[in-house]
């Protein structure tokens, strides 16, 4: 527990720190020096300076090479793995669920506020439902400190490994003991830094990201078609849902979706998408953020009232793109329309489903040796914790 408090406030500096702290690691000839961009960071950024996300990954790429970051990437890329990583979980538990009656639903494992809720409160009950794939943050946090350090003849512990997200709880994400090396002693992701916080820094610097020059971006660990990023189909939250659904319509009933049909239930953060095939259910899915509605969800289970096979689950109300992370209206705009918005710049890319990426299918076979094998699964998945309390209601068990 102790390491974990250490490891939160060191992650949680301000930006003059993070500031001092990027010129002082990139100044030292045994550091290599990564930031991995979220695309909802992107978005929100794009937003705010009008621009399009792909625009904004050029010139932020620039600005940061100026401070001395050696590679920028991207989590796009990684969100590929944590994608086909979840598809081929849900078919193994869809397998297993006669006999195994907590492997559906699978619920989904990106959010850290959403697993830090269910850790604290549900404990056991909760955890074997949740998806154990890597969240795409900690996806590019085994790239960048495992394939990509050997491929540069570096060790992990010489890598100072940044990442821009839409939320602060990736932070919390970011300093679990799972993802500590400790062969190396080093994390997998060493700083997070919120949306809002690079632009603190920009602001810090006198940096208007308009008038910056574009830079090349790294295509190592980029999604990216020349100078265009490129995004997957589904929501604003990473596509889970849009990706897990049609892939298992086609490999367990042979069916192909075209265009999912989403219906709002309670509110518009509670939607489901249903597979039904001559008046019978096959799959049921659900979207489900904002915490009231996890509340229910919840309940659901422990009553066994749930009637879904997957759950897209996220702490914000709205999603990722709505994270507590990212930039806050102008006076002349409402939060409603600034969503509306950072959603539009988001969807405006151009996307690409993850099967079809050549350099994901090949790191499958040479890094981690085979789709499935013991080393995909130690790498790209992780585990969760109940978290034990005495009589006096804190938490003594991280």
């Amino acid at each position: 527990m102790r390491n974990y408090i250490v490891c939160y406030v060191i992650i949680r500096k301000n930006v003059r720190y993070i500031l001092d702290g990027l010129r002082q690691v990139s100044s030292s000839e045994q550091k290599v020096v990564v930031v991995s961009v979220s695309p909802q960071s992107r978005a929100s950024l794009a937003a705010h300076y009008g621009l399009s996300s792909s625009e904004v990954a050029l010139r932020l790429t620039s600005f940061l090479k100026n401070l001395g970051v050696h590679h920028v990437f991207e989590t796009g890329f990684s969100r590929s793995f944590s994608l086909l990583e979840s598809q081929r979980e849900f078919l193994e538990r869809f397998n297993r669920k006669d006999v195994d009656k907590k492997a559906l639903p699978m619920l989904a494992s990106a959010c850290p506020g959403w697993i830090c809720y269910a850790e604290k409160t549900h404990g056991e009950f909760i955890l074997p439902y949740i998806s154990t794939t890597r969240s795409p943050q900690q996806m590019m946090g085994s790239l960048v400190k495992g394939y990509f350090a050997a491929q540069k003849g570096v060790s992990p512990q010489n890598i100072y490994h940044v990442t821009v997200m839409p939320c602060y709880d990736k932070k919390l994400e970011a300093s679990r003991p799972d993802f500590y090396l400790s062969k190396y002693e080093t994390r997998e992701v060493d700083c997070v830094i919120t949306s809002g916080e690079v632009l603190k820094m920009l602001e810090e610097q006198n940096v208007f990201l308009r008038d910056v020059e574009p830079a090349p971006l790294d295509s190592m660990f980029s999604n990216v078609c020349g100078e265009e990023l490129l995004s997957h189909a589904g929501s604003g939250s990473g596509g889970y849902l849009h990706h897990i659904c049609k892939h298992a319509a086609k490999q367990l009933f042979g069916v192909e979706i075209e265009e999912l049909t989403y219906k709002t239930m309670k509110n518009k953060d509670f939607q489901e998408v249903t597979l039904e095939k001559d008046g019978t259910v096959l799959l049921q899915f659900a979207a489900v953020y904002g915490f009231r509605n996890i509340q229910n969800l919840v309940q659901k289970l422990k009553r066994g009232k749930s009637p879904y096979h997957f759950v897209e689950v996220m702490a914000c109300p709205s999603g990722c793109l709505n994270g507590g992370g990212q930039l806050k209206p102008s006076s002349e705009q409402s939060k409603k329309e600034l969503l509306q918005q950072v959603e539009e710049l988001y969807g405006a890319e151009r996307t690409s489903t993850p099967e079809e990426d050549t350099r994901v299918a090949e790191l499958y076979h040479s890094w981690l040796e085979s789709v499935g094998e013991e080393k995909a699964r130690l790498l790209l998945h992780t585990q969760y914790h109940a978290v034990e309390k005495n009589t006096s209601g804190l938490s003594i068990k991280w």
